[in-house]
């Protein structure tokens, strides 16, 4: 079992920057980052392999970069250009040869 912890959500002003964090607390191959707005579904913003390949949802496309530190079992979300439309909550997911994990969320609203 292995268990996420998401951290450095908050509030920021359009075209802020903020940098969200996933440490996993043991081995973990696939990471993605998902988000969840207010009455609409959660969708998928960011993935990366456990060799580094990444992809992104179009709507994040050149604001978002994810990457991951393989060592630390720990992955990030810098998120650039930040848009209201932005305002969820963000969850990492990840997954090793036992399962898929989900972390307990964090806030992100961008708001003047």
């Amino acid at each position: 079992q292995v268990q996420l912890v998401e951290s450095g959500g908050g509030l920021v002003q359009p075209g802020g920057s903020l940098r969200l964090t996933c440490a996993a607390s043991g081995t973990i191959y696939n990471i993605g980052w998902h988000r969840q707005a207010p009455g609409k579904q959660r969708e998928l913003v960011a993935t990366i392999s456990s060799s580094g390949r990444t992809t992104y949802a179009g709507s994040v496309q050149g604001r978002f970069t994810i990457s991951r530190d393989n060592a630390k079992n720990t992955a990030w979300l810098q998120m650039n250009s930040l848009k209201p439309e932005d305002t969820a909550v963000y969850y990492c997911n990840a997954t090793n040869f036992l399962g898929s994990y989900w972390g307990q969320g964090t806030q992100v609203t961008v708001s003047s």
